[in-house]
């Protein structure tokens, strides 16, 4: 019963990720800024509560990245304009 529940909480947390990897897909497909991007705020943290039930370092991590992608792209991306 224990680890079936460890199982749910991973693979919501899998798919929070997901979700998150999703909400910056028409950003860089269409390259116009949709702020869909804004539910990693929502969703993700939740992936970290789900990953810290599920007992999964990996997912946890990943969710926190993707809870700070806007910061990290915004830096990637003034980094990328000071080298041009």
């Amino acid at each position: 019963m224990l680890e079936k529940k460890r199982k749910l909480f991973f693979r919501l947390s899998v798919i929070c990720i997901l979700i998150g990897i999703a909400t910056w897909i028409p950003n860089f497909i269409l390259e116009y800024g949709y702020s869909y991007w804004l539910l990693t705020f929502i969703i993700n943290p939740l992936g970290i509560i789900f990953g810290i039930l599920g007992r999964s370092i990996w997912t946890v991590i990943a969710n926190i990245i993707m809870t700070f992608s806007f910061f990290i792209l915004m830096y990637v991306g003034y980094l990328f304009n000071v080298a041009l």
